[in-house]
Order: C-alpha cells, then sequence, then structure tokens
C-alpha cells in the first residue's frame, strides 16, 4: 500500500521539472483536462501561462477550483494532485514568467528560443500566467511501501 508524502517529500518531488494534468470545470461536460507545465514556491501559489483565447485560457476565471496532477512514471510511482482556487488570471511578461517557466523545462539555452518563439503571442497580448492557492492535497509514494 502506498504511503503519503511528507510535506518536505511533496515540495521536493513538485520542485522538479514534471509536466502535469491541470483540470478546470465546465459547464455541462466533464472537466478539461490538459498536459501543461507549472511552478510554484512552497507554502505560496501555484502558477501556469497560456494563451487566453485557448480553451483552457477561456475556462481561467478568478474563483474557479481547479486540480493539478503531477505524477512519476517510471517505478517507484508516485503522484501528487493539488485543487484550489483560481487567486489571479493577469498578462504574463515574456522576459521573466515566460523565460523563467522555459528555462524550468527546457534549461537556459533552450528557454531563449522558446521565448523568442512566442514574441508573436506576447505582442497580441495573448499570454495569460494563471495563479492558484492550494486548498487540498493528495499523494501517494510506492517506494515508501
Amino acid at each position: 500500500m502506498p504511503k503519503p508524502m511528507s510535506r518536505a517529500a511533496r515540495e521536493a518531488f513538485l520542485r522538479e521539472p514534471r509536466p502535469a494534468i491541470l483540470s478546470i470545470p465546465q459547464d455541462g461536460k466533464g472537466p478539461l483536462s490538459s498536459p501543461v507545465w507549472f511552478d510554484f514556491e512552497p507554502g505560496g501559489d501555484f502558477w501556469i501561462v497560456m494563451q487566453k483565447d485557448s480553451r483552457k485560457g477561456r475556462l481561467m476565471q478568478v474563483g474557479t477550483c481547479v486540480s493539478l496532477c503531477v505524477q512519476q512514471e517510471a517505478r517507484p510511482y508516485k503522484y501528487v494532485t493539488v485543487e484550489g482556487p483560481v487567486t489571479a488570471v493577469v498578462p504574463y511578461d515574456a522576459d521573466t514568467d515566460l523565460r523563467a517557466m522555459a528555462a524550468r523545462y527546457l534549461g537556459d539555452e533552450e528557454a531563449a528560443g522558446f521565448v523568442e518563439g512566442m514574441r508573436e503571442t506576447v505582442a497580441k497580448g495573448n499570454g495569460i500566467k494563471v495563479s492558484f492557492k492550494p486548498a487540498r492535497w493528495l499523494s501517494a509514494d510506492y517506494e515508501a511501501t
């Protein structure tokens, strides 16, 4: 039987650049689930970036409760899910927000090219940074059994 992660283990797991699945409620349908890059400060909010005219971007509103699932797909299996309300939806800054997120997942060198490739989106004002506050956690570590 897997064991829940300690807070320290959960935070260490989430500091690694793992893609996550974001789920957002939709009226009259099941939730929209989409892969995303994320970041967070332990004890603070999670944040993600997206295009505001995307399907997920159009669903993002302050107060909407979202959930994020982060997993380790290889043995020993581990996962963390977190859910909570969206606290902010603001335009992102390409040279700070987008570059930081891209560097987390791609490294500094590739991040520069990624950001340059997104300049048109930024120029159109289509990029948004969405923050949400963790309210409920669930985790499992199959290595700890």
